[in-house]
């Protein structure tokens, strides 16, 4: 879970751009440079303006094992329920029979043993609502939302969909058949190859490993595949439900208990994640596609888990490196060189520990100025310290970011399920502007030095071999 940060609108990018074109001579803004340059003219960060108090989320556990957390918030006459499957996600596939476990999410609402797919999708059309499913890598996700004021029909319609499924085998055939070409569409897509590419050398045999499965496991899916996963893993002391919106909790309660029952627990154990064998040593790897006018660009490591005490610290150094349209790697690979529309880093967490990453797509003829441009980013922030104005700003666009998603209730509930599932206190997201504060250049050096050191990162570009592969050798022979 996969808490995603957003990124911060470009208008503050286009200001910048404007007031430098108005202060000069045309030959004074051929001349100059934004490499290195910097945003100037903010104030501090003001943490007690930007401390948020989110509500107190009610904990409850119902009569087969459910385990409920409800967050009040009457803001809006609205509800969002996700039913998290924890452990019971896209980990369990086994090799040749990749896909099951995404496919029992998906097919969750096409159809039960009361309803067809089509009447399922008419009513919650009548009620404005929303129902599907889907997984990740550790989790299954069934989520239901609409208004408040018609929570108990979408309640029904939920508990229906995931209590008593009938997988029907037309409906598996349309998804195999639209998972195909989507697969299809993908292999078509540099950014799908260079992400593959990636995910494999980091994550080697390890389940985070695989990006999409492979079209003969799909191929292979059958209605009794689904109906055995979902007899054998969807089970109530499986599930954390996670309630956000214009609800009682008393009465939801009532409502939760009357909608399970009859569901019954099992004790089906799941075996715990192999540790993660990364490379230690940079690589470079060259994805031929030819005829590519691109040539896309990844460089990635491995990173954090979730609870890992560096996250404050990597949060803001990636916001300074390419968290946003502000960041350095932008400035210097569009602004300054023309090289991308975009160029941006990322940092990815979970259970198991994630990926930090940074990417663009670039004109096949300047792939090698990008990549010396990738590596002077990577290396300046590991090696010089960042300057007060811009540490300042990365943070406040960090908590600005925290603060305008906890808009959305979908974020909202994933940050609480991050609380609970790491174990933090009831006030770590309350205090999240305090820890993004005192986070100093000295530790945004150290943890950049730390993950985004190039001698550990792993290269990968998708592009015209014939045209690239010389360029990219010299990397690998420098790291």
């Amino acid at each position: 879970m996969n808490a995603s940060l957003r990124w911060l609108s470009t208008s503050l990018i286009c200001l910048l751009s404007a007031g430098a074109l108005a202060q000069g001579t045309p030959d004074a803004v051929a001349d100059q440079t934004m490499k290195g340059a910097q945003l100037k003219g903010k104030a501090p960060i003001n943490t007690q303006s930007l401390r948020i108090h989110l509500p107190k989320p009610v904990e409850a556990q119902l009569s087969n094992g459910v385990r409920v957390v409800v967050i009040e918030d009457r803001k809006l006459p609205t509800f969002f329920m996700q039913a998290v499957i924890l452990n019971r996600g896209d980990a369990l596939d086994v090799k040749g029979r990749q896909g099951i476990a995404r496919a029992t999410a998906v097919q969750l609402r096409e159809g039960t043993s009361a309803r067809t797919a089509q009447q399922l999708s008419e009513e919650l059309d009548v009620l404005g609502g929303s129902l599907s499913g889907s997984t990740s890598t550790l989790d299954g996700y069934v989520t239901v939302s609409g208004l408040s004021e018609h929570l108990d029909k979408l309640l029904n319609l939920f508990a229906d969909t995931l209590l008593r499924p009938t997988f029907p085998d037309a409906e598996l055939q349309r998804y195999k058949a639209r998972v195909l070409s989507q697969l299809q569409a993908q292999r078509a897509q540099p950014g799908f190859l260079s992400r593959e590419q990636l995910y494999k050398t980091v994550y080697g045999d390890h389940p985070g490993g695989v990006v999409a499965p492979n079209e003969e496991d799909i191929k292979r899916l059958s209605v009794d595949d689904l109906k055995s996963f979902h007899g054998k893993y969807y089970r109530p002391n499986a599930v954390l439900l996670l309630v956000a919106g214009d609800v009682a909790t008393k009465d939801l309660l009532l409502k939760l208990e009357t909608a399970f029952k009859g569901w019954q627990a099992n004790d089906v154990s799941v075996e715990p994640l192999p540790a993660v064998t990364t490379p230690a040593k940079s690589q470079v790897f060259v994805v031929d596609r030819p005829g590519s006018v691109q040539t896309s660009l990844l460089l990635g490591a491995l990173g954090i888990k979730g609870d890992d005490p560096d996250r404050p610290a990597l949060a803001v150094m990636n916001q300074v490196l390419g968290g946003s349209a502000a960041s350095r790697l932008f400035m210097n690979l569009r602004e300054d060189k023309g090289y991308t529309y975009g160029a941006n880093s990322f940092v990815s967490r979970s259970r198991y520990p994630g990926i930090v990453a940074a990417s663009a797509e670039v004109r096949t003829e300047v792939t090698e100025g990008a990549m010396n441009e990738f590596m002077y980013e990577l290396k300046r922030i590991g090696t010089q310290p960042v300057e007060a104005v811009e540490l300042a700003n990365a943070k406040r666009a960090l908590v600005g970011q925290f603060a305008l998603a906890m808009e959305d209730p979908r974020s909202f509930v994933e940050y609480v399920f991050e609380q609970k599932i790491y174990g933090f206190p009831a006030d770590y997201w309350d205090r999240l502007a305090e820890r993004i504060d005192a986070v100093t250049a000295g530790e945004v050096q150290r943890v950049a030095k730390k993950y985004f050191d190039p001698a550990r990162m792993q290269i990968v570009a998708v592009g015209d071999a014939t045209k690239i592969r010389g360029v990219m050798e010299k990397y690998k022979s420098s790291n």
